[in-house]
C-alpha cells in the first residue's frame, strides 16, 4: 500500500503541475475505480491546500498524522510535496483569479430595413460566437448567444467596466 500510495502521489503532483493525470498509470496501483478518484481527489486538495498556504513540511507531516495517517505515509507524501512546493506554488499563481481563456471571437447584426412579410420590423440583433477554452492548452469550446442591440450595450458597458478595474489591479 505504500508504495502504492507513493506512486500515486507522485503521479498527482506531476497533474496538479501538468495538468494531465494518467488514469491508465494509476490502473497499475491495483485500487478499485472508486478507491483511485477519491483518493486522487483527497491528495489533490492536500497538496493545493499545502502549496496555496506555504505550509512547510513537518507541519503538513503532523497534520496528516493527527488525521490518521500512517507516519510512512505523511512522510513520502510531505517528502514530495516538498520536492514539488515550488512548482505546485508556480501553477496555482498562474491558474489563480483566471477565468477561462477566451481563443476567438465572432460577431454579426442581423437588422432588417423592411419587409413586406412582417407588420413590425424588430430592433436589430447582435449575434455571439466565443471560442471559449477551459485550461491552457485545452480545445476551445463555442459558446453562443443573442442579444438585443440594448442588451448588448449593457453589456459591452459592464466589460468595459470589469476591464477597467482589472487593469487597476495589475
Amino acid at each position: 500500500k505504500h508504495i502504492q500510495l507513493l506512486k500515486i502521489i507522485n503521479l498527482l503532483c506531476h497533474h496538479v503541475i501538468k495538468l494531465h493525470l494518467n488514469y491508465i498509470l494509476m490502473a497499475d496501483t491495483k485500487f478499485e475505480s472508486g478507491d483511485v478518484k477519491a483518493t486522487v481527489a483527497v491528495l489533490s486538495f492536500i497538496l493545493s491546500s499545502a502549496a496555496k498556504h506555504s505550509v512547510d513540511g513537518e507541519s503538513l507531516s503532523s497534520e496528516l498524522q493527527q488525521l490518521g495517517l500512517p507516519k510512512e505515509h505523511a512522510a513520502s507524501l510531505c517528502r514530495c510535496y516538498e520536492e514539488k512546493q515550488i512548482p505546485l506554488q508556480k501553477h496555482l499563481r498562474v491558474c489563480s483569479l483566471r477565468t477561462n481563456r477566451l481563443a476567438g471571437v465572432g460577431w454579426w447584426v442581423d437588422y432588417t430595413l423592411s419587409s413586406s412579410l412582417l407588420q413590425s420590423v424588430e430592433e436589430p440583433m447582435v449575434h455571439l460566437r466565443l471560442e471559449v477554452a477551459a485550461a491552457p492548452g485545452a480545445p476551445a469550446q463555442p459558446v453562443a448567444m443573442s442579444l438585443s442591440a440594448d442588451k448588448f450595450q449593457v453589456l459591452l458597458a459592464e466589460l468595459k467596466q470589469a476591464q477597467t478595474l482589472m487593469s487597476s489591479l495589475g
